[in-house]
């Protein structure tokens, strides 16, 4: 028998997450230097009673969020759907993601500790000093009025905005007689006790995942995956060098990345 081989390097995938135009009916913000904001989606499942968390925690609401930007006062209570959790932001300390998704869930199970989940999201061009979705959109694309970063699209693109570097993956035993189609729920209380999914009624997270929350978070800059031209068009870094062919709408796909292409990413990353 062959020995195994070494791996080459951490391999990534990264998803799409985070406020769109659906829900809750805006983007978050891209700055012109390429900072960002991160306002995740609005808890659209139901929920059990604060007393069944895992955690003594409250379900957050938009009034909750860190946010350099005031929400509209129709959502200041709607309760937020704050996953992935990054250390540092919104005020969580653990690096944690779940998901309900058979094709996002699919890619992010073969990953193994010490390589990455990274996330991306559509992001709108804004100004800083943004007031917020209920501020009235600017004309046309804003890039050149704003003497944005050459490497931002006009309007709006997709971003990666942060990693968590991977501890631990449960996912669900498809073997198992009986199998719920989810990750047991215990287990996946006892990895990441404040996840998002856990508030949920029922639990429906095919995949679970638990980061090193000193190795996990938000970036300085967003590492664009839209071309400068258009959001709707893929940059390099999906054509060349992740699994996804770039076509049609490659921004809600789950995007696979070996070792080689990681390094390149984390350099990218890097250098903000």
């Amino acid at each position: 028998m062959s020995p195994p081989r070494e791996r080459a390097g951490p391999r990534a995938v990264a998803v799409n997450v985070a406020a769109n135009t659906n829900q809750p009916g805006f983007r978050g913000p891209v700055y012109p230097d390429g900072s960002f904001a991160y306002v995740p989606i609005p808890e659209s499942a139901a929920t059990l009673p604060r007393e069944r968390f895992p955690v003594d925690e409250p379900l957050p609401t938009y009034a909750d969020l860190d946010l350099p930007f005031p929400v509209p006062a129709d959502l200041r209570e709607t309760p937020v759907h704050m996953d992935p959790e990054l250390p540092g932001v919104h005020g969580r300390d653990r690096a944690t993601y779940g998901d309900p998704h058979g094709v996002k869930a699919g890619r992010i199970v073969d990953l193994e500790p010490g390589d990455w989940l990274f996330f991306y999201a559509t992001l709108s061009l804004r100004p800083h000093g943004w007031a917020g979705p209920d501020e009235a959109p600017a004309e046309g694309g804003e890039r050149d009025a704003l003497d944005a970063d050459g490497d931002l699209a006009p309007d709006w693109g997709a971003y990666l905005f942060a990693g968590i570097r991977v501890d631990r993956v449960l996912a669900v035993d498809a073997s198992a007689s009986g199998s719920s189609g989810v990750v047991d729920r215990d287990a996946a209380a006892a990895l990441a006790p404040t996840n998002a999914h856990l508030k949920r009624d029922p639990f429906d997270a095919r995949v679970v995942v638990a980061g090193d929350p000193h190795a996990s978070g938000p970036f300085e800059r967003v590492v664009p995956l839209s071309s400068p031209g258009s959001g709707a068009d893929a940059s390099r870094l999906v054509t060349a060098l992740s699994s996804d062919s770039g076509k049609g709408p490659w921004w809600r796909r789950p995007l696979a990345f070996d070792a080689d292409a990681t390094a390149t990413l984390l350099d990218r990353i890097e250098r903000g």
